[in-house]
Formats: C-alpha cells, sequence, structure tokens
C-alpha cells in the first residue's frame, strides 16, 4: 500500500512499482475444519481484494542476514509499541521460518479515513517492511453498529449510502498509500452478511462471558456514564472478535494490530480463537496495540481548528495537509519523525543534534517531517503540489504564480468572485475591503505603509495601486495578502 511513498525516498520503499490486479476471489481453507460452525464460515461469499502480481521486495534498511528484521523490536525503539498479548509475538517475528500475516480494520465512518487511521497503515507498512504479510480490513459490517470505545455517545447510525459511498472513499485512500505493495483489502460485510442473529449467538455468543466484556474499559467507562451503553454498542467487540476468528481460520491470519483504545475489542478476538478453535501453540492468535499520537502538551494530534486531517486529497488538500505537519511545535517533530515516518532512527537522532546547534534554520526538521508524511499519503505528485504551493504563496517568494497554483490552495484560503468590472481599475485598497481581507480602508492602508500587504506575492507599496489586466493571473484570478498568513483568493466571475 505504500508503493506511493517510493519515488523520491527508497528508505521508505514497500514494493517495486508493479501492476495492480483488482480480483474477486471466493473464501478457501486449507485447514482442517474442527468445529460445526466453521462450514459455514468455509462457504462464505466472495469478498474483493487487492493484491499485487509480484511479491514484495525486501527493504536494505530492514535486511538482517537470512532472517526477519523483528517489526516488533523496530516498533518499540520508534515509541511505537504499547502492549502485546504474548512475548511469543516478539520471538516470532524474528523467525525465519513462520511469516506473520497482520490485520487492522477500519471502519468506514466517513468518507476519508483521518490521521488517527494513518498509525495502523503505517504499522501496517512496518510488518511488509519486515517480510511479513497485511490485510487491510474496511468495517462494512461494524459500521453499522459502531465502536464505543474512546465514545462517551452511541455513533449515529449511518444509511446505506453512505456507507458505500464512505466504502469507495477509503478503498481509493488505500490504493493511494498502499499502491503496488502487497496488501490484501477486504470488507467483513462479505461474511457477515448472511450469518443470522439466531446463528451468532448460537456459534459466537455462547462462548462469550458477560463478566469479561463487562470488564473491558470502554464498556465500564460507558456504563458509568450518563448516556449509559445499548446493547447494539455492547455486542461490538464480539463482532470484530469473530472478524479476528474467520481471517485465523480462512486467510491464515495470526495478528490483529490497533490503537491502545482497541486491546478490549483484540483480546475479544484471540479469546474466541482460542476457545473455539483451540489452537495449538504452535499456532496461536496474537494481538499488538501502539499509543495513540498525543501532542507534548497531553492534547491529541490530528485535530486542527477546522476539524479532522483527513487523508483524502478531496476532503483535505495536499496543501493544507502538508500545512499541519509544517507547524508541528519543535517539542514534538522529533518524535513524530520516529512514528511518523520510516527515516532511519540515526538520521533522525542527527536532526534532533541540528535542532540544538547554532545555526540551525527553523523549521528543517518540519519540513522534512512535512515531506516524509506527504510523500507517504498523497505521494510523489501531492508532495510536488503542496511544496509548489507553499514556495508560490510565500509573500515575497520569487516563484511566478500561475491558476492552478493558486486553485490548489483556493479551498484552504477564504475566497470571493467578482466580476472583472469590480476588479480592473479599482484600487487595490479598496479591493483587499470588498474582498474581505481589511475589516477597513484605514486598516489596509496601515499595513500597506508598514509594507505587509502583497498582490500576488509581490509587495506593495503605493496605496495609489490599481488593478491593471497584467495583475489578473491568466485571467482568472488574484491572490491578495496581509503578511505571510491571512490570504483571499479573488476569482474573476
Amino acid at each position: 500500500m505504500a508503493a506511493a511513498a517510493a519515488a523520491a525516498a527508497p528508505r521508505t520503499l514497500l514494493c517495486s512499482h508493479q501492476k495492480l490486479i483488482i480480483s474477486s476471489i471466493y473464501s478457501t481453507t486449507t485447514s482442517k475444519i474442527t468445529h460445526p460452525f466453521l462450514h459455514r464460515i468455509k462457504n462464505s461469499a466472495f469478498f474483493s481484494s487487492i493484491r499485487c502480481v509480484h511479491q514484495l521486495q525486501s527493504d536494505p534498511q530492514t535486511q538482517t542476514h537470512g532472517r526477519h528484521p523483528n517489526v516488533v523490536d523496530i516498533l518499540e525503539r520508534r515509541g511505537f509499541l504499547e502492549s502485546i498479548t504474548s512475548d511469543n509475538l516478539r520471538s516470532l517475528a524474528s523467525s525465519n521460518e513462520k511469516t506473520l500475516k497482520v490485520y487492522c480494520g477500519f471502519d468506514p465512518t466517513a468518507e476519508s479515513l483521518h490521521l488517527g487511521n494513518l498509525l495502523g497503515i503505517i504499522v501496517l507498512s512496518w510488518f511488509l517492511r519486515c517480510g511479513h504479510q497485511a490485510v487491510a480490513l474496511i468495517g462494512g459490517a461494524t459500521a453499522r453498529v459502531g465502536d464505543p470505545s474512546g465514545k462517551s455517545i452511541e455513533r449515529p447510525e449511518l444509511d446505506i449510502d453512505t456507507l458505500e459511498k464512505n466504502i469507495l472513499g477509503i478503498s481509493k485512500t488505500f490504493s493511494t498509500i498502499f499502491g503496488s505493495s502487497n496488501v490484501v483489502i477486504l470488507n467483513n460485510y462479505d461474511w457477515w452478511k448472511d450469518f443470522s442473529f439466531l446463528d451468532f449467538l448460537k456459534q459466537v455468543g455462547r462462548f462469550a462471558r458477560i463478566g469479561t466484556m463487562i470488564a473491558k474499559e470502554s464498556v465500564k467507562k460507558r456504563l458509568e456514564s450518563e448516556q449509559g451503553l445499548s446493547f447494539t454498542e455492547f455486542s461490538y467487540q464480539l463482532l470484530q472478535g469473530y472478524d479476528f476468528l474467520y481471517l485465523f481460520q480462512n486467510k491464515g491470519v495470526n495478528v490483529q494490530i490497533g490503537g491502545s483504545d482497541q486491546w478490549g475489542n483484540i483480546t475479544a478476538g484471540t479469546e474466541l480463537i482460542r476457545k473455539i478453535l483451540q489452537p495449538d501453540s504452535d499456532n496461536e492468535a496474537y494481538g499488538l496495540t501502539f499509543p495513540l499520537l498525543l501532542k507534548s502538551d497531553g492534547s491529541k494530534f490530528g485535530k486542527s481548528e477546522d476539524g479532522a486531517i483527513w487523508l483524502s486529497p478531496s476532503m483535505l488538500s495536499p496543501y493544507k495537509f502538508y500545512q499541519y505537519f509544517f507547524s508541528v511545535p519543535d517539542a514534538d517533530v522529533i518524535r513524530f519523525l520516529r512514528i511518523l515516518t520510516f527515516l532511519d532512527l540515526e538520521e533522525i537522532d542527527e536532526l534532533e543534534k541540528d535542532m540544538k546547534r547554532p545555526g540551525y534554520v527553523p523549521n528543517t526538521a518540519q519540513r522534512r517531517l512535512a515531506e516524509e508524511v506527504t510523500r507517504f499519503v498523497h505521494g510523489e505528485d501531492g508532495l510536488n503540489e503542496a511544496v509548489k504551493a507553499t514556495e508560490a504563496l510565500r509573500p515575497g517568494a520569487e516563484t511566478k504564480l500561475d491558476w492552478k497554483t493558486i486553485e490548489a490552495i483556493a479551498e484552504d484560503v477564504p475566497s470571493c468572485s467578482l466580476a472583472y468590472d469590480q476588479v480592473l481599475n479599482v484600487s487595490l485598497v479598496d479591493l483587499s475591503v470588498s474582498a474581505g481581507l481589511f475589516e477597513s480602508k484605514s486598516a489596509a492602508r496601515r499595513l500597506l505603509k508598514q509594507g505587509g500587504v502583497y498582490l500576488n506575492n509581490n509587495r506593495v507599496d503605493s496605496e495609489s495601486k490599481r488593478i491593471e489586466p497584467q495583475d489578473i493571473v491568466d485571467d482568472k484570478v488574484l491572490l491578495l495578502s496581509a503578511g505571510k498568513k491571512n490570504k483571499v483568493v479573488v476569482r474573476i466571475a
């Protein structure tokens, strides 16, 4: 999935450029069926998968003479490991005799994944880089219920059209990020849609213990709240647990990963597998969680003043995505470089040392963070778009603006549409007020005298400046700026 990151950074290479095959295949299993309800699993409906036609190629950074590099140790060194269900996972992670197959679930509660979901994608990518296999599971079924983990109230119910739209949007994001890497993408609705409630109670529910389910942290918090917890949400952990069991039995998946708030749901799966399938000690199921990403002040990383940091360019432009990481405080940037990028730890340590040395150029580390994460999520083209817009839109920059560059940021800054005769030959002071850049002409004149007013990134020194035909970029737009951050795009209607 992360081949989009490969173009300009060999260290982030997950797979060589290969053609994707999108196919529909039927569930099969070569394992011996040891319980009656597993016959139902074996004959479940088809699911969609996206695979790479060639095997994943090893990354030089993670090669270790004849055995798998230990992905658990790598995650731990980078501050990306919260808990594992058994230390046996650490041993298996470096074994050359067994390849792990790991999955992470993503409920389509919105049309795009967000920054919190990116952590799961990065962990999947680390497993890939270390020679293991990965599955990205879209929760087309579980999203109809809603995970209560980390929520104070029940999630709103999604209609079928919205769910399908969300699933399509998330699938596009996976295709962009994972590209041609050797990852399988599944939808759990494919095995849930024909599973009746009575069958679920008989085949799964009787193995669950209410005491254990109530003891889960996410359940306890909701039970103690005024909102309480519905039976629907209470059952969610069994649905996710069954997903793990299904994938373990049918696809050979033996590791589930998730954020620390998913520990209860993950262990629900390992318990179901232990009770129902009774695998031997050499074929256990494991869980691994990573910490939620917090800023140094304890607040959650991944939110902006405008809401979530989305991964889809249709909901958040690569430019604005880049800017979010570029503005990370110095106190957080090194830790985020370790967690959110695939840079060598030695290189990150050197950046940390540089930050303390005389002559350090401010935001150098932030720029590297923004470049690496934007490339991983939006590909080389998305990064180029973001960097070009960032440089071109810097007041005083020598880069000549064009219509496409201005339009690339039009959704991220205030804009207005004015008729041609409302712009041409109009004084810049009047236009900046009518466009909303300033509240008054006096405020515009005051900043203009201080050298803080820009037209298409060029400083304007004269109060008498009027808009000329050559000021209108490609006869379509103008960019007005007050200082470095306040901008308005004026479209010619």
